[in-house]
């Protein structure tokens, strides 16, 4: 403990001043200060009495010297440190304890030195009485106080500096702007303004928006045009691309007709008329152009067709030249999504009824079908992302993953506990982009709750159950709750009990289970492990389990466990080398239960629900509930 109490005693006269913690009683510091005065009394007496007899061997007062310490009292002993300026004693009152003595005597002498420099600083000189120090009784005992308590040097040289000022309070409240002057530090009072106008202007420039007029563009796109044409040009194409793509979000027909065969052609649209660049000649311009061969009149006469439900007469159709094919001329009939039927763009293999007459698939388009197949595939897809859409989330996905861990001694449970995790399963960040996760839930059946801690980045809580979730997209589950039970509220999902019987060299184990009908779902593939003490030679189990040797471990696998029924029942029988009378120890075989299992509920009894009802902000998803250390033994 560092220095309790400081005080100002003269060598003739009534204490002065003193100053003590806020936990230290003065009144124990007025005892310490009475022995202290006591003995420096009977130290007095006896040197002057020795003195008179002419016995002059015990030499000076001890007390009299210019710095010291001393112990004093009997049950309640206290160490004093003292230093005397000029008949003035400047006592520094500390504790006598032996782990911490060491330290409680260096801080005790530094507080003790400041305590003699704010005296001297007082009385303008060592020249220490009781008359000074009663003219300047206020500054000293507010120094006093702030040396008692703790101070840097900084601190105490600016406390001596205003000693003899005008103002105490500005002694006493100045200290932090003094400090931070002396460092070279600015008060954070005088430099807030400026933090607060950067803060303005950065929100001021970060909405200021700035709008050309469209002749300034016009005149840059002019300007662009010239110094690079081929960069003009493709810009144009993107721009047009861009249009076309905004025109048409909606998604198409599949089975309609492609719009290239209904598209007239262009003529003279395709081309930008550029009064610069026009060529003084007109030959010249015509003379890289390439004229095709126009096809013979009878190509675009209409076509008659009396094929049953397609009588009538279809237009002809205009080839670019003689040697075109059927598929560039049917442009848009050459897949299955752009108005043909090709059946390796299916993906079932399941094959359609043939029309008994046709033109090879066709009848399809003017059947009347609006919606396509469901094992239709657009142009392009692979079967990976098929299955992916078949499986595509619909918004962020919530569940509860708990862990049970339980201890049985024979049939009583020793201990239990269950921890629980919620999980937020955003949508992924293809989907979701740059778009945050964002809404409120509610957890119900929280009654058998011990405790529960939350991630304070991605979830806060509104009360009454009530949380908020905000958190970027991710693609792996973020857990953002995590909770204990009481273990006298926590179910069991298995109760499980080991017998074990040693008779002579033979060992048998049995371990017998029975499950919780109040389970949501049935326990399916659970595994029992016994430990064995030793690897059998011969080994006999009912019902069959594998054996592991190297980890000396018998291994039962049970496919579903029944929620009514007799207990299950698992048995096995080896000799040991020991026999127990004669080794008068019992041998240890301990049996673990692993399992996992998925429901609509969640053991604990806890539930996720939207905060508003109707209002479906996320889907929750089955729960899972497995074993951690669940052990009998």
């Amino acid at each position: 403990m560092a220095c309790l109490a400081l005080s100002l005693q003269p060598a003739n006269g009534s204490d002065i001043l003193l100053q003590t913690r806020e936990w230290f009683p003065p009144a124990r510091a007025l005892v310490a200060l009475s022995a202290f005065r006591q003995t420096r009394l009977a130290f007095a007496s006896g040197k002057h009495n020795a003195a008179e007899d002419g016995d002059s061997s015990l030499g000076d007062d001890p007390l009299a010297a210019s710095s010291g310490q001393l112990i004093v009292g009997v049950e309640s002993k206290y160490r004093l440190v003292y230093r005397l300026v000029n008949g003035i004693y400047v006592l520094g009152i500390t504790t006598v304890d032996q782990d911490d003595c060491i330290n409680n005597v260096f801080e005790c002498i530094s507080i003790v030195n400041q305590a003699v420099s704010v005296v001297v600083a007082a009385c303008r000189g060592v020249d220490v009485t009781p008359e000074k120090l009663h003219r300047k009784y206020a500054e000293i005992y507010m120094a006093l106080d702030i040396v008692l308590k703790g101070v840097s040097s900084i601190r105490l040289a600016a406390i001596l500096a205003s000693m003899h000022g005008e103002s105490l309070a500005k002694m006493v409240h100045s200290a932090i702007d003094t400090e931070n002057k002396i460092r070279g530090g600015d008060n954070w009072t005088n430099v807030e303004y400026i933090s607060v106008e950067h803060q303005i202007n950065v929100d001021v420039f970060s909405k200021a928006t700035f709008e050309l007029p469209p002749e300034t563009l016009a005149a840059g796109d002019e300007v662009a045009t010239t110094l690079d044409p081929m960069q003009a040009s493709s810009a144009e194409k993107d721009d047009q691309l861009h249009t076309n793509t905004e025109e048409s979000p909606a998604e198409k027909d599949p089975f309609a007709a492609s719009d290239a065969v209904n598209k007239p052609q262009e003529l003279v649209g395709g081309f930008k008329k550029d009064k610069d660049s026009l060529p003084a000649d007109v030959s010249s311009a015509l003379a890289g152009l390439e004229i095709t061969t126009l096809p013979p009149a009878a190509a675009t006469q209409p076509t008659t067709i009396g094929v049953e439900g397609f009588e009538g007469e279809y237009g002809g159709i205009e080839f670019s030249n003689e040697e075109a094919t059927l598929r560039e001329a049917f442009e848009g009939f050459n897949d299955a999504f752009g108005g043909g039927l090709d059946a390796s763009e299916f993906l079932e293999p399941s094959k359609a009824p043939k029309l008994q007459q046709g033109l090879g698939g066709l009848e399809a388009l003017q059947s009347g079908q609006s919606d396509p197949p469901a094992s239709a595939a657009s142009p392009g897809d692979k079967l990976e992302n098929i299955l992916v859409k078949k499986t595509e989330m619909k918004g962020p996905e919530m569940y509860i993953s708990e862990e049970i861990n339980a201890e049985f001694r024979e049939s009583l449970l020793a201990r239990v506990g269950l921890m629980g995790v919620v999980y937020l399963k955003t949508l992924p960040p293809k989907t979701a982009g740059d778009k945050e996760t964002e809404f409120s839930f509610r957890v119900d059946g929280t009654a058998g709750v011990k405790r529960f801690i939350m991630q304070s980045t991605r979830v806060s809580t509104l009360g009454n159950g009530l949380f908020h979730v905000r958190t970027a997209p991710s693609e792996d589950p973020l857990p953002i709750l995590k909770y204990s039970l009481l273990p006298r509220l926590t179910p069991l999902p298995l109760r499980v009990r080991l017998i074990k019987r040693h008779s002579g060299t033979l060992l048998s184990v049995m371990i017998q289970y029975a499950s919780n009908p109040e389970l949501p779902a049935p326990l399916n593939d659970v595994t029992f492990v016994l430990k064995l003490p030793v690897d059998p030679t011969l080994l006999k189990v009912s019902p069959k389990a594998m054996l592991n040797r190297s980890e000396k471990e018998l291994r039962w696998h049970v496919p579903e466990i029944p929620f009514k029924g007799p207990p299950g029942k698992l048995r096995a029988r080896m000799p040991v080398d020991s026999d127990e009378q004669d080794s008068g120890e019992e041998i240890e075989v301990v049996g673990l239960v692993q399992f996992t299992v998925q429901g609509t509920r969640s053991l604990s009894g806890l539930s996720l629900r939207p905060a508003t009802e109707g209002k479906t902000d996320f889907y929750e998803v089955n729960h899972r509930i497995s074993s951690g250390t669940y052990l009998c033994n």
